[in-house]
C-alpha cells in the first residue's frame, strides 16, 4: 500500500515562538528519523542523543525531530534484525511519520550489509557511518547516479586511522609489521588493502583476551617480525606493552607504534623503551566549540574524537535535509513502499534527491574536523594526528617529544619536522647468525668487558655483506658446534636444525654445499671455491748431527784407524833407525839427492798423516823396508778414504729416502699408519656412503651374476676373475672404525702429534681448508695429497627466504670487486698466526749444514790450534833462542883462542839435537 504524505503538523508553540521573534526565527522544519546501530556501538548512541538535545536548545536551526525511531541490533542474526527494522518502518508508516533520513551507524559485517540491503531497496535516504572502502560496501557497490545521491556513506575515524599505518611503513621503508587490534577498531575488510602493493611482510592479527598476548608476541618474533604496529584503546596498549617488558621485546632491533583514538597518556609497566605514540587531535579553531560540547551538551563519552564524529554526522544530516525540503527538491508526493508491497521486479526509485549535494553544503560549523564529502568509501573527516617520540624508564614516561603529524587520508603521507627524530626509531634489522668455530674462519675471544668477540674470514665477508645490504646481526654458535647431519631418522642437528627450526636466519661458516642440505634450507651462491677432503699427517724429522761423518764408521773402525795410525808411524821409525840404508845411517850415499829428509818419529807421524790427504806425505824413505810400510799405508789409507767417502754418501742418502704417504691410494694400501677423520663431519660422511655404495653396488653384481634365469651366454659374461666391483672405501670404512674416530680437532690433532714416524702413526682426514690452516700455524705438521670428494662453500638460509636473492647480489658484487680474493689473502697468505718454519730436506736437495758442519768445525779447530803454535813459536824464538846462541858462542870462542879442535860438549848437543849453528869458524861447523 501506499501512503501520501500530507501537511506537516506544527505545534502551537513553535508558531507562538515564531511569532515572538519573527525577526530571527526562520521556518521550522519537523524531521522523521530511523536510527540504525549495533549494540556495541554506545559512543554513536551517546552522540546521537546529544545532537537531538542540540537541535531542541537550539531552534535558529529550525529542525524538529518529530518522530526518532531506533533499531538496536543485538546480535549478528541478520534476518531477525531485518525483522525488526520492517516492524519499526511500517509502524512508522502506518502512523504517517514516514522517515524523512535513516541514519545508519552499523560498523560492518552482516548487520551493516542487511541495513544497507533494506535502503537500497526500499530507496530510502540514507546517511550511513559503517567501515568500508571501494569494493568493501558489497551491497551499495553497484549503485547508480541517483542512488549515490540520497544513499551516502562517509567513514568513520577508526577506518581512517589504520591508514597511518601505510603512511609510517612507507616513510621509513619498513619491511616487515606485526599490527594487532583490539575491538575498537574493525580490521576485516583492510586485511588486504591496508598494505596492497608495498613489499612489507606483515601479519595483522587481532587481541582476543590478555592470556593471547604473549603467545602472540611470539608467533610475531617466531616469524621474525620486528615492527609493531597496536591499533587499540590505552588499555590494550598498556597490556601488549606490558608483556613485550617481560619478554624483552624493546631495544635497538625493535620498534612499537601505539596507535589509539584516545587522547590520553601512554603508559605502561616498561624497564627501558621508546615507543612512537599517534592519537588524534582536533583542529585548533574548532577546539574551543568542542570544549563547549562537552561542557554544554555533555558530548562526553569516549573517544572523543568518535562522538564528535557521530554528533557532527547526525547534526548535519538533518541540516542537509532540512535544506533539500527547504529547497524544493524534496517532492511533496513522495512515496514509500512498506516491506510487505516491496516487490523486487519493480523497485521503487528516487529521482533528484540530491541529498550528497546538500550535505556539502551544510555551513553549521563542525566540532572536530572538517567533512571532505565525496563518493561512497571517499567521504570522511579530515583530522590530524600527532606523531609523539616517548621514552619511558622504568614505568616513568619521561619525554614525549612531537615527531610530525598525519592528516587522515586514505594515501596521505606524514609530515616529519625533523627527518633525523625518526631516522633511528625504526627497528634495525637484526638477522641471527648461527656459526661453528673453525679457524681461520670464525674464532672467537673475549674482550675486556666479558662479550664474545667473533673475528675470522666470514666474519669479514658477512660484514662486507652488511655493507651492501644495510642490516645488523647476532651471532651464536651452534649448541653442539656442529655444522649439521642428517641421522638415520632423518633428524637434523648443529646449523641445519637452527635453520629448520626457525631459530637463526642465516648459517655462517665454512659450510659445504650438500644434496640433503639443500632439501631443506637454501644456499646461496659460493663464496669459497670447491674444498676437498687431503690427509694431515705428522712431518718426519731428519736426524741431524754437525759431526754426523764421524758417525758413517763405528768408533771401533775410528780407533783401529787411529792404532794403525801410530803403529805405523812407529815402524816406519824403527826401520829407519836401524836400516843402514837410510838417509840418517849412510848420509854420504845420499848427498847428491836433491831431498834430504830424516824420518824421525815427528816426520813419521807426519808423513802417515799427510799421506791419507789429496796432498800426499811427501818424501818417502830411502831405506826400502820404510817404503815397503809407507805403500802399506797408502793402500791402507786408499781403502780406508774410498770406504768412508761412499759410506758416508750412501749414509746421508738413506737417511732422506724415507718413502712418506703420497696419496689417499697410498693410506688405504698400508696397515701400519691408522687413519680416521672427526667423527660426525662431512669427511666421515662421505667414507661411510663410499662405502655404502660400494656394497650395494656389489649386492647388484652378486644378485645379477647369480641370478639363474640367466642364461649360459649371458651368465659368461658377468663372470670375471677379480670382483668387478672395489672395495677400497669398504676396506678404508673399516680401517676407521677400527681407529677410533676422533671426536674433536684437538683429540686429532694429539694422535698425529702421538706418531712415531711417517710410516707409523696417526693419519688426520680432513677438508683441505682445516688441514692447511693447521699446517700454516704447526711447524710439526704437513699436509699430504691431492685434494678429492671437492664442495663449494656457501651461506645456508631458511628455505624460501628471501635472503637467498640478496646475499646472491651481494656475494656476486664482492666477486665482482675482488673483495673475497683479499679475503682469502688477509687469512691465509697474511695470517698473524702464520709460522715460518725450517724447510724440510728433501731428495733432491744436497747435505745440510746440519749434517756436515762439522767439517768446519776441524777446519776452526785446525786453524785454533795453528793459531797457538805460531804463538808458542814466536815466543820460542824471541826468548829461548838467544840464550841458547849466546852460550854456544862462549864454547867457541874459548876453544878458538886455545887452537883446540875439538868438538862441541854432547851434552849440550844431547839438549839441542836439532840446532844448527849458523855461524862457521876456522872451515869447523858448530855441530
Amino acid at each position: 500500500m501506499s501512503i501520501r504524505k500530507g501537511k506537516m503538523r506544527l505545534p502551537a508553540y513553535v508558531f507562538l515562538f515564531c511569532f515572538v521573534r519573527s525577526s530571527t526565527c526562520q521556518s521550522v522544519q519537523a524531521l522523521n528519523v530511523l536510527f540504525i546501530n549495533q549494540n556495541s556501538n554506545t559512543v554513536a548512541e551517546k552522540a546521537v542523543e546529544v545532537a537531538l538535545n542540540y537541535l531542541r536548545r537550539n531552534p535558529r536551526l529550525g529542525i524538529h525531530v518529530d518522530s526518532f525511531s531506533r533499531v538496536k541490533a543485538m546480535d549478528t542474526d541478520a534476518r531477525a534484525f531485518l525483522d525488526s527494522l520492517c516492524e519499526r518502518y511500517n509502524s512508522s508508516l502506518r502512523q504517517n511519520k514516514p522517515p524523512h533520513l535513516i541514519l545508519d551507524t552499523t560498523l560492518s559485517g552482516v548487520i551493516s550489509e542487511a541495513a544497507k540491503t533494506f535502503t537500497a531497496a526500499l530507496a530510502l535516504p540514507t546517511v550511513s557511518a559503517s567501515y568500508g572502502q571501494d569494493g568493501d560496501i558489497r551491497q551499495w557497490r553497484n549503485l547508480d547516479g541517483e542512488q549515490e545521491k540520497y544513499l551516502i556513506q562517509i567513514s568513520p575515524p577508526g577506518d581512517l586511522i589504520p591508514e597511518v599505518i601505510r603512511s609510517i611503513i612507507i616513510a621509513q621503508n619498513i619491511t616487515n609489521a606485526g599490527i594487532l587490534f583490539d575491538d575498537s577498531f574493525v580490521l576485516e575488510h583492510k586485511y588486504k588493502s591496508l598494505l596492497q602493493n608495498i613489499p612489507t611482510r606483515h601479519i595483522i592479527a587481532e587481541v582476543e583476551d590478555v592470556r593471547s598476548v604473549k603467545h602472540q608476541l611470539t608467533r610475531f618474533r617466531d616469524l621474525d617480525i620486528v615492527n609493531y604496529f597496536i591499533l587499540g584503546r590505552l588499555s590494550t596498549i598498556k597490556t601488549i606493552l606490558d608483556n613485550a617488558n617481560i619478554n624483552k621485546f624493546f631495544g635497538k632491533k625493535f620498534a612499537w607504534h601505539a596507535i589509539t583514538k584516545d587522547k590520553g597518556l601512554l603508559k605502561c609497566s616498561c624497564t627501558n623503551a621508546t615507543i612512537l605514540h599517534v592519537k588524534p587531535e582536533p583542529d585548533p579553531a574548532n577546539r574551543e566549540r568542542l570544549s563547549n560540547m562537552r561542557t554544554t551538551y555533555t558530548l562526553t563519552a569516549e573517544p572523543e574524537i568518535s562522538a564528535a564524529f557521530y554528533f557532527d554526522l547526525t547534526l548535519r544530516s538533518l541540516l542537509a535535509v532540512k535544506s533539500l525540503i527547504d529547497s524544493g527538491e524534496w517532492s511533496r508526493n513522495i512515496t514509500y513502499t512498506s516491506c510487505e508491497d516491496y516487490n523486487e521486479d519493480n523497485q521503487p526509485r528516487r529521482k533528484d534527491l540530491d541529498l550528497r549535494k546538500h550535505l556539502k553544503q551544510v555551513a553549521e560549523p563542525v566540532s572536530y574536523a572538517p567533512f571532505l564529502i565525496e563518493s561512497n568509501g571517499h567521504s570522511f573527516i579530515e583530522f590530524s594526528m600527532r606523531l609523539e617520540k616517548v621514552n619511558i624508564i622504568n614505568s616513568q614516561s619521561v619525554s614525549a617529544e612531537t615527531v610530525g603529524s598525519w592528516k587522515a587520508s586514505l594515501n596521505a603521507p606524514i609530515f616529519i619536522k625533523d627527518d633525523k627524530s625518526l631516522a633511528n626509531f625504526s627497528a634495525i634489522t637484526v638477522y641471527r647468525i648461527v656459526t661453528v668455530l673453525q679457524q681461520p674462519f670464525v674464532m672467537k675471544t673475549v674482550e675486556e668487558n666479558g662479550k664474545d668477540k667473533y673475528f675470522g674470514y666470514c666474519i669479514d665477508l658477512i660484514e662486507e655483506i652488511r655493507k651492501l645490504l644495510g642490516f645488523e646481526y647476532e651471532i651464536y654458535v651452534a649448541p653442539d658446534n656442529s655444522f649439521g647431519y642428517m641421522d638415520d631418522n632423518g633428524q637434523w642437528n648443529g646449523m641445519i636444525k637452527e635453520l629448520i627450526e626457525k631459530r637463526a636466519d642465516i648459517a655462517l661458516g665454512s659450510l659445504s654445499v650438500m644434496a640433503e642440505r639443500e632439501s631443506v634450507v637454501d644456499f646461496t651462491v659460493p663464496y669459497y671455491d670447491l674444498v676437498g677432503i687431503t690427509i694431515l699427517m705428522k712431518k718426519p724429522k731428519t736426524p741431524t748431527s754437525l759431526f754426523k761423518f764421524l758417525t758413517v764408521l763405528e768408533n771401533d773402525v775410528w780407533l783401529c784407524i787411529l792404532a794403525a795410525y801410530f803403529f805405523t808411524s812407529s815402524l816406519m821409525w824403527v826401520f829407519d833407525r836401524w836400516s843402514p840404508y837410510s838417509y840418517q845411517n849412510n848420509r854420504e850415499k845420499y848427498k847428491d839427492d836433491e831431498e834430504k829428509r830424516e824420518f824421525n818419529l815427528k816426520e813419521c807421524l807426519w808423513f802417515c798423516m799427510t799421506s791419507l790427504t789429496p796432498q800426499g806425505g811427501g818424501e818417502a824413505p830411502k831405506n826400502l823396508s820404510g817404503r815397503l810400510v809407507a805403500a802399506t799405508w797408502w793402500l791402507f789409507g786408499f781403502i780406508i778414504i774410498a770406504s768412508y767417502t761412499a759410506n758416508l754418501a750412501a749414509f746421508l742418502t738413506v737417511s732422506r729416502l724415507d718413502t712418506p704417504i703420497e696419496s689417499l691410494d697410498d693410506l688405504s694400501k698400508q696397515y701400519k699408519i691408522q687413519y680416521a677423520p672427526l667423527n660426525g663431519s662431512s669427511s666421515m660422511t662421505y667414507f661411510q656412503r663410499m662405502a655404502d655404495i660400494e656394497a650395494r653396488f656389489y649386492e647388484i653384481w652378486k644378485d645379477m651374476s647369480l641370478n639363474d634365469s640367466l642364461s649360459e651366454v649371458e651368465r659368461a659374461k658377468l663372470a670375471v676373475w677379480d670382483y668387478p666391483v672395489s672395495d677400497k672405501y669398504t676396506k678404508m670404512w673399516q680401517a676407521m672404525r677400527e681407529a677410533r674416530l676422533p671426536n674433536t680437532m684437538e683429540e686429532a690433532l694429539q694422535r698425529v702429534r702421538a706418531s712415531t714416524s711417517s710410516s707409523e702413526g696417526f693419519a688426520y682426514l680432513d677438508d683441505a681448508t682445516n688441514i692447511r690452516y693447521q699446517y700454516l700455524t704447526n711447524c710439526d705438521l704437513q699436509m699430504v695429497g691431492d685434494e678429492f670428494s671437492r664442495k663449494p662453500y656457501a651461506i645456508a638460509v631458511q628455505q624460501g627466504s628471501p635472503l637467498k636473492d640478496q646475499f646472491n647480489n651481494a656475494i656476486l658484487q664482492l666477486l665482482n670487486k675482488r673483495k673475497l680474493e683479499k679475503l682469502k689473502e688477509t687469512w691465509w697468505n697474511q695470517n698473524p698466526e702464520k709460522k715460518t718454519c725450517e724447510k724440510q730436506d728433501d731428495q733432491s736437495d744436497g747435505i745440510s749444514i746440519h749434517n756436515i758442519g762439522g767439517v768446519f768445525i776441524v777446519i776452526f779447530v785446525g786453524i785454533g790450534l795453528a793459531c797457538i803454535t805460531l804463538a808458542f813459536e814466536y815466543w820460542w824464538y824471541k826468548y829461548r833462542r838467544p840464550n841458547l846462541i849466546s852460550d854456544v858462542d862462549k864454547i867457541s870462542n874459548k876453544q878458538g883462542q886455545s887452537h883446540h879442535k875439538e868438538k862441541v860438549d854432547p851434552k849440550i848437543l844431547a839438549e839441542y839435537p836439532a840446532f844448527r849453528s849458523r855461524n862457521t869458524f876456522l872451515g869447523y861447523n858448530a855441530r
